[in-house]
């Protein structure tokens, strides 16, 4: 296994005894003489792991744990106490402050490795499980669940929805191959994946060729109408050029919505964050009662819009369970508009 280990020690015959060990084994080292050149050399050189010691002058191994794992940049680097420090207060102090483990000098070389491996490998695997939690559950979700948050149900009382479909795609992929067709979506929903991320948007799912995003969700933002607008405009450019490229002629219609809405974590083997509420239901009515090609919003959604963009009024509309709705289509900004993500934003 890979990876670089700083190793922390004021003694320079163990600093040469740990380097060969660990280099032997194809590790990379970066080295430090005491707790300040320690803090220094994380900003440098981010090791995976640090080796560190206890008793050295200016800064001694426990106040350089404590301060590591106080800082937001560094307290998920696993830190192994590599120290003669042996008494049982010591020891408890250690893991107190989030050391992973405790090696008493001197140390045995095959059993060091074997700590070592096996706390890099754990790191790397709640890397890993981390990666994936995010790429289902929003950041902050995420961070309340893993505290042990077990009923996440929230009420936000103005927010904007979108729904995208792609029009007559059923039939279409009737006569396509399976990996044509998951290439294709993949690669459609990708590019929307990443205007979501610029316009600091919420995907929501995908239902076959549904995409469902929010903004305002989890973090509440006045903006969220003007950004999801933005949003779905740029979706319809990026589909242009997206069959430009790929020879296609794929159209979509899209929906949006603005008010309030319930959202939490369902589920417990395969979870996912979602949205309720009649918001959410209009948004989707608003797609699927739309044309091709267009953005279709609801009045609430005109008056938040009307201000930075030019909208057309296409009359009433037949919405089930609604009975019949005035609604808008959405053309793009007006001139004097300033796009959300061209604004700088205070986080």
């Amino acid at each position: 296994m890979s990876g670089r280990i700083l190793v922390v020690d004021d003694t320079p015959a163990n600093i040469q005894a740990l380097a060969g060990t660990l280099k032997e084994k194809g590790y990379q080292i970066s080295v430090a003489t005491n707790g300040k050149q320690a803090l220094e050399a994380v900003q440098r050189v981010r090791p995976d792991l640090i080796l560190l010691d206890v008793m050295m002058p200016e800064m001694d191994g426990f106040e350089t744990c404590r301060r590591l794992k106080g800082a937001e940049s560094t307290r998920d680097i696993p830190i192994i106490f590599l120290t003669a420090r042996t008494d049982t207060a010591d020891i408890v102090n250690g893991f107190e402050l989030g050391a992973v483990d405790y090696v008493p000098k001197p140390f045995n070389a095959h059993e060091l490795l074997a700590r070592v491996h096996t706390h890099l490998t754990m790191d790397r695997l709640n890397r890993e499980n981390e990666r994936l939690l995010l790429s289902i559950l929003p950041a902050s979700i995420a961070a309340r669940l893993k505290s042990g948050d077990a009923g996440i149900a929230d009420h936000f009382p103005d927010v904007s929805v979108l729904f995208a479909d792609i029009v007559d795609f059923t039939v279409m992929s009737g006569g396509m191959p399976p990996k044509p067709l998951v290439s294709l979506l993949d690669e459609l929903f990708t590019h929307f994946d990443e205007l979501a991320g610029r316009h600091r948007v919420e995907k929501i799912k995908t239902i076959g060729d549904c995409y469902m995003a929010v903004c305002g969700v989890p973090d509440p933002r006045p903006d969220h109408a003007v950004s999801l607008a933005d949003m779905a405009l740029e979706m319809l450019e990026s589909l242009k050029q997206f069959n430009a490229e790929r020879g296609s002629s794929l159209r979509i219609r899209i929906g949006l919505n603005t008010g309030p809405v319930v959202a939490g974590v369902i589920g417990r083997s395969k979870f996912i964050y979602d949205l309720w509420g009649d918001t959410v239901n209009t948004a989707s009515r608003m797609e699927s009662t739309g044309l091709p090609g267009r953005i279709q919003v609801t009045e609430q959604m005109q008056k938040a819009l009307a201000a930075q963009f030019d909208l057309e009024e296409r009359g009433e509309v037949e919405i089930k369970g609604k009975g019949r709705l005035r609604t808008w289509f959405l053309n793009g900004a007006t001139q004097n508009a300033v796009k959300c993500s061209q604004v700088p934003v205070k986080l």
